[in-house]
């Protein structure tokens, strides 16, 4: 495709005829020429709003995308209403590529039921791989917004699911070819189908009806990244059992093989969660289908400490996530 805008037929073969998923709240959406977006609010309610950038991922970019925006709007305890989004396209790739693309952004806004509002799509040889940054829209009542900083010395942290799931299914499908050196593909395709587990509207809306204090989606930099994030926002320490943090074996193989720290990986589908009465909150989160784990307490100290046994060692500030070191391998 030629550098510079997306021309308009493309646009509307390949972009608008692949977006179908409406909501009532959005008064002005997506079209030919339209450089804003416009949503309706009840006087009771408040924007909540969210950016995220896809860059460690080329299969399934589009559903990636849309889900990891939902994620962030789900973690502050709002309702995901709309999405704006700007699609940046090397020059070799096809129209093709690009309705690919939007049919994974479209699927994911049906299963998540919220609307492509606008956006740009454009050519340039500034990227040399398909770049996808998302702006997610969302509304919640006045007062009800969930904080990252919400966490208060005593309460108890918790984790969902498993950690590193995200980053798992990724490599396994970018990394295909070099897994078979070691796995098998009955393996390989489960670690593939991790993905399916990314969503976290389910555990972000029990949480919010049973008492959760503050909420962080596991993202780049892993756990051990999350963990300091909610520490420095909220203002604690912590103490974590390194042990009750969950992983899947999957995670553990894949890790492994290529030389990464689980607990450092994109975790997507993973959140981080703060309580006063955490085991309560397990329990709600479980009786809704969704695993979960007290890993330890904040604490009124500056000390965010990591506990293995007998082992104790200081939580450093995030660093550049594993999935790019395996990926570049």
């Amino acid at each position: 495709m030629k550098v510079g805008k997306v021309p308009e037929n493309v646009l509307k073969r390949s972009v608008f005829k692949q977006l179908h998923t409406t909501r009532k709240e959005v008064l002005l959406g997506a079209g030919v020429g339209e450089d804003c977006a416009a949503m309706k609010l009840a006087e009771d309610e408040v924007f909540v709003i969210s950016t995220d950038p896809i860059t460690g991922a080329a299969k399934d970019i589009g559903a990636l995308a849309v889900q990891i925006t939902v994620n962030d709007l789900a973690s502050a305890g709002a309702e995901p209403i709309g999405i704006m989004l700007t699609v940046l396209l090397p020059e070799y790739v096809e129209e093709k590529d690009l309705k690919t693309v939007m049919a994974q952004v479209e699927e994911a806004c049906e299963k998540n039921h919220i609307q492509v509002m606008g956006g740009h799509t454009e050519v340039t040889k500034v990227v040399n791989q398909i770049v996808i940054s998302v702006t997610g829209v969302g509304k919640a009542k006045e007062g009800r917004v969930i904080s990252t900083a919400g966490v208060k010395p005593g309460m108890d942290i918790i984790v969902t699911k498993w950690i590193g799931i995200e980053g798992t299914a990724i490599l396994a499908k970018e990394k295909e070819a070099a897994l078979r050196e070691r796995y098998s593909q009955p393996f390989i395709d489960k670690a593939k189908e991790l993905d399916r587990y990314i969503s976290v509207l389910s555990e972000a809306a029990t949480a919010v009806k049973s008492g959760v204090a503050a909420m962080h989606d596991v993202t780049e930099g892993g756990i051990f990244g999350a963990l300091w994030e909610i520490a420095e926002a909220s203002g604690v320490g912590l103490e974590i059992d390194l042990k009750k943090i969950p992983l899947k074996q999957e995670t553990v193989e894949i890790c492994e093989f290529f030389g990464i720290n689980p607990y450092e990986l994109i975790s997507s589908g993973s959140m981080l969660m703060a309580a006063k009465d955490g085991n309560g909150l397990v329990m709600e989160l479980e009786k809704a289908g969704i695993p979960a784990v007290v890993i330890g307490k904040a604490t009124d100290s500056n000390d965010r400490v990591l506990l293995n046994e007998e082992e104790r060692r200081f939580l450093e500030p995030p660093k550049t996530d594993e999935l790019y070191k395996a990926l570049s391998k």
